[in-house]
């Protein structure tokens, strides 16, 4: 039997392969996201590891920054000098940093800013933990005074610049633009990068009065070990010298403290990537199911005969399964290779993002190759099961008559089972977008309840897909007479068949569909809720989202035609365990914004006092007189709530405070945004605003329009992406299309000959092929925008609390998907039909 499976695997290679490779490209996606994931760790790990000292100083609760952000607290200088004498320390170093230094390039742009950060430091050459080498001068020297700066190899190539140019930089700092000498380029000695990130390092001194006013002050220091001495050794004694305020980590507490909650952040990287190899996956082991479905009938005058030589039912579906073993194996092995591809497409594409991770090799653990043969066989057997358990309870007389039909009871039991699958998924959906449990993150019962639906509909398709299927044959008929008839009748001839190829594009479009309407009804949300609370004339903002230096508003007040300008701030707060936004602006600019007062006026804002969102102070019991706390950029505080209010685009958050309230909780002296109100008669308005801002290319002055398109911007990117990556499962799906149409070729080729001996011309032979792979395609795209519609409107409506009121279906975009579906049809045949129309009259009609 073993050799027999064999035999029959090297019979049919052409047509395997093709199968195949549906599981090949599901496998390259685990494989490189899994090896990705590795290497973005690892480089990350890396990279923290060579940042801090053997010991690091910091303030209490230095390391835990509200939302990832730069904690604002510091250490007086003097206190690096105390450390330096502590038995076991070789030195200590006083570190500052700063976030938001971008560096403009010499074509006037800056570099980076999105997603890896723009950093400003104090330049030291202090080793890092453990003895590991650090940032090195690889070129030129270290600054030694002002108006010097040393920058990492990767940004100075990036903008441009070598050793002796002027290299502008702008801060959000009060001194916004910076044009030093560009006197030193620092590398990793030992290789490695900063992942993306920028770095512009200054001489201590001139660090300190840049970023902290002069002030004799840093972040953190860093304590070094003196020879024999261990990380634990020096912590104590640098605890028992530490005055009160004050905490000491080991470096390598520090670094895995840093390394893990950015690796937490961005853990949803390789959660994403990985739920679209399962979807490739699941559509994979459609074409599976169907192309063994169809071999195995097409052998089953083969089987019966082995059945009649004294094989047993076990016998046969273990001879399929062996075949699905090797068919695994080999996919697992290719997409093995291809993953590692994707491995180093994937490290480009992100670099184009700005995490760059080109100097760290690629990790290969031994779970991303286990993982792929684990997963590649397994699927691939499990999809080969069905159908050969269902060939092995054919009869041999019945199997020699090639008469392997199933009954239309299966049909109904499919339709029955299918049924409660998809009102069970239905039900686990509406739990997940509902939260009717009270089990907070719902993510999975979302996730389950789209696979119960989708398996559902599947397993219904058959069924669901019979008036279809004969008005498209009435539709044919009517418009290509008995061409178009017959490939009406052979559609028909196995619903089966013919529904489980359009279910793997279904599902592909099913979700292409969901994410049509949400974007559309997130750009739509955006719009109506910028029109309804843009108050003033121009918004300026930074172009990566951050904030930016305090004298932009000071600049922009000064504008000939501008009649006022109100600054906001926001940063991160921790309340509860929970993180909100707490926007700064003038009270008296409240009434200006548009602000409806629930409970209170602009007057109660004073310093001390907080104003809350309605539905964020209803949500946690909170009301007017209370205490509110929280823990702050500069550490824990406590507000008293003045009053409610309902918020808008222009001033969104569960928390706003004055000014001076806002700068007293740690906050930096930074602006997020600038409403700017023109002059009734201002004209031209823009082009000097436009002027007055050259010099800081990271902010840029928008009237409504143009605000409402930037806010639409970052959503057109993602729901891009996410269709870029849903076209791996669509690609899957159309070649599904030509394998069953291939097959089905094969399958048919004497009743092919019959045709053409008869009088059918290659064309309409085409044609003929042409419309059945149309009828497939179009049949997995009704099914899908119908799923796709159901699910995007759902989850619209559970998520309309969150801001998004507006639920927008984009039937022109739809209506696209569908013409698309029709032009799959049509390529998808090209191949089979062309094979079909040059076999040869004669060959085929003696074929058995």
């Amino acid at each position: 039997m073993i050799r027999a499976a064999l035999k029959s695997l090297l019979g049919r290679k052409l047509r395997l392969v093709m199968s195949t490779f549906a599981i090949v490209l599901g496998v390259a996606f685990v494989v490189g996201t899994l090896i990705f994931s590795d290497t973005l760790n690892r480089s990350f790990t890396s990279l923290f590891a060579s940042t801090v000292g053997d010991v690091v100083v910091r303030p209490e609760g230095g390391g835990d920054a509200p939302g990832g952000a730069l904690s604002t607290r510091t250490v007086p200088g003097d206190l690096a000098d105390t450390l330096a004498e502590v038995p076991g320390a070789a030195r200590a170093d006083g570190m500052v940093n700063a976030l938001g230094v971008y560096v403009v390039d010499d074509e006037g742009k800056p570099i980076g800013g999105f997603g890896p950060p723009s950093l400003g430091a104090s330049w030291s050459d202090a080793p890092a933990g453990n003895g590991l080498e650090g940032l090195q001068i690889a070129e030129g020297r270290a600054p030694e005074g002002p108006d010097e700066v040393v920058l990492d190899a990767a940004t100075a190539e990036k903008s441009g610049y070598d050793v002796g140019d002027t290299v502008p930089l702008i801060t959000t700092d009060e001194t916004a633009n910076l044009a030093p000498t560009l006197v030193g380029i620092a590398d990793f000695a030992e290789g490695g990068s900063l992942n993306g990130a920028t770095y512009a390092a200054f001489e201590t001194s001139e660090a300190q009065r840049l970023f902290h006013g002069g002030a004799d002050e840093y972040e953190s220091i860093w304590v070094t070990a003196a020879d024999g001495v261990t990380q634990e050794q020096l912590l104590a004694d640098v605890e028992a010298a530490l005055p009160d305020g004050y905490e000491a980590v080991t470096g390598d507490e520090a670094a895995d403290e840093s390394a893990s909650d950015l690796l937490e952040a961005i853990s949803f990287l390789t959660t994403f990537l990985l739920i679209f190899a399962g979807i490739a996956l699941v559509v994979g082991s459609f074409i599976i199911v169907n192309t063994f479905s169809i071999l195995v009938a097409q052998r089953s005058r083969e089987l019966a005969l082995l059945r009649a030589l004294g094989a047993s039912k076990r016998q046969v579906v273990r001879s399929v399964q062996l075949e699905a073993f090797v068919l695994g194996f080999l996919g697992a092995t290719l997409g093995v290779l291809l993953g590692i591809v994707l491995a180093i497409g994937l490290r480009a594409l992100f670099a184009t993002f700005g995490l760059d991770l080109s100097g760290q090799p690629l990790v290969y653990r031994p779970r991303s190759f286990l993982a792929a043969y684990v997963v590649g066989i397994l699927v691939t057997m499990a999809a080969a099961y069905l159908p050969a358990r269902r060939t092995s309870r054919i009869a041999p007389v019945q199997a020699m008559r090639d008469d392997v039909a199933l009954p239309e009871a299966s049909l109904r039991n499919r339709f029955r089972y299918g049924l409660l699958l998809a009102l069970a998924g239905g039900a686990l959906l509406a739990a997940g977008l509902t939260d009717v449990l009270g089990i907070g993150y719902t993510g999975w019962l979302v996730g389950g309840g789209v696979l119960a639906v989708l398996l559902g509909v599947t397993a219904m398709a058959p069924v669901l897909a019979g008036p279809f299927l004969r008005a498209a044959r009435a539709l044919f008929a009517r418009l290509f007479g008995s061409i178009g008839n017959l490939a009406g009748q052979n559609s028909l001839r196995n619903p089966r068949r013919t529904a489980a190829t359009a279910s793997a594009l279904m599902i592909g479009l099913t979700l292409a569909c969901t994410m049509a309407i949400v974007g559309d009804s997130a750009k739509a949300s955006v719009d109506q809720t910028i029109e309804e609370s843009f108050t003033g004339d121009f918004v300026v903002s930074s172009i990566f989202g951050g904030s930016f230096s305090a004298t932009v508003a000071e600049r922009v007040d000064g504008v000939e035609g501008v009649d006022a300008v109100v600054r906001q701030r926001s940063g991160f707060a921790e309340a509860d365990g929970d993180f909100t936004v707490v926007v700064a602006t003038d009270p008296d600019s409240l009434e200006r914004l548009g602000v409806s007062f629930v409970e209170g006026g602009p007057a109660d804002l004073t310093t001390g006092t907080v104003l809350l969102g309605d539905s964020y102070a209803a949500e946690r019991g909170l009301a007017v007189g209370d205490d509110y706390e929280l823990d702050a950029a500069g550490g824990p505080v406590t507000w008293t709530v003045a009053g409610t209010v309902e918020t808008g685009a222009l001033l969104a958050g569960g928390a706003i405070v004055s000014i001076p309230t806002y700068e007293a909780a740690g906050y930096p002296a930074e602006d997020s945004l600038l409403v700017v109100y023109a002059d009734d008669a201002a004209s031209g308005l823009q082009e000097r605003l436009d002027e007055v801002l050259a010099d800081q290319p990271i902010v840029t002055a928008k009237d409504q329009a143009a605000f409402a398109a930037e806010q639409r911007e970052p959503i057109d990117q993602f729901v891009l992406i996410i269709y870029a990556l849903l076209g791996l499962a669509l690609l899957i799906a159309v070649l599904g299309i030509v394998n069953t149409l291939a097959l089905s070729v094969i399958e048919r080729t004497r009743e092919v000959g019959l045709l053409r001996a008869i009088g059918v011309t290659r064309a309409q032979l085409r044609l003929m092929i042409t419309l059945e792979s149309v009828v497939i395609a179009v049949l997995g795209a009704v099914l899908g925008l119908v799923l796709g519609t159901g699910f995007g409107v759902a989850l619209m409506r559970a998520v309309r609390d969150e801001g998004l009121e507006v639920i927008s279906v984009p039937f022109g975009q739809l209506g696209v998907f569908l013409l698309l579906a029709v032009v799959v049809g049509v390529l998808s045949a090209v191949l089979p039909a062309r094979r079909a129309a040059r076999l040869d009259v004669l060959e085929a009609i003696s074929t058995e």
